[in-house]
């Protein structure tokens, strides 16, 4: 998975959490929901991540495709951010039925 692969790489490069949302001016905590799957770069943040990391995106993406592919990986991350809005959703509502039921 996506958020796995990010771990991953970023550890073997050395990098702390940190260190790599300066490289990609974001913020640490961006990062950390990356790796925890709670929510995925766009595309042009994934790109920059993959030139940091010596990877394709592809390969940050679990995916096998070659590099003007990019049809392939819009549409592999759309598909990554529909997965995502749809547990997010029912997280929601999980909270939502607990409250109701206190």
């Amino acid at each position: 998975m996506l958020n796995e692969n990010i771990r991953n790489l970023r550890k073997a490069k050395g990098l702390s959490q940190e260190e790599l949302a300066i490289k990609l001016n974001v913020v640490r905590q961006t990062i950390s929901k990356w790796e925890k799957g709670l929510s995925v770069p766009d595309a042009g943040v994934l790109i920059h991540m993959a030139e940091l990391l010596d990877v394709s995106v592809g390969s940050l993406l679990d995916i096998e495709t070659d590099s003007s592919d990019n049809l392939n990986l819009s549409e592999e991350l759309e598909q990554l951010n529909e997965q995502l809005a749809k547990k997010n959703r029912w997280e929601k509502l999980v909270m939502q039925a607990g409250k109701k039921e206190n």
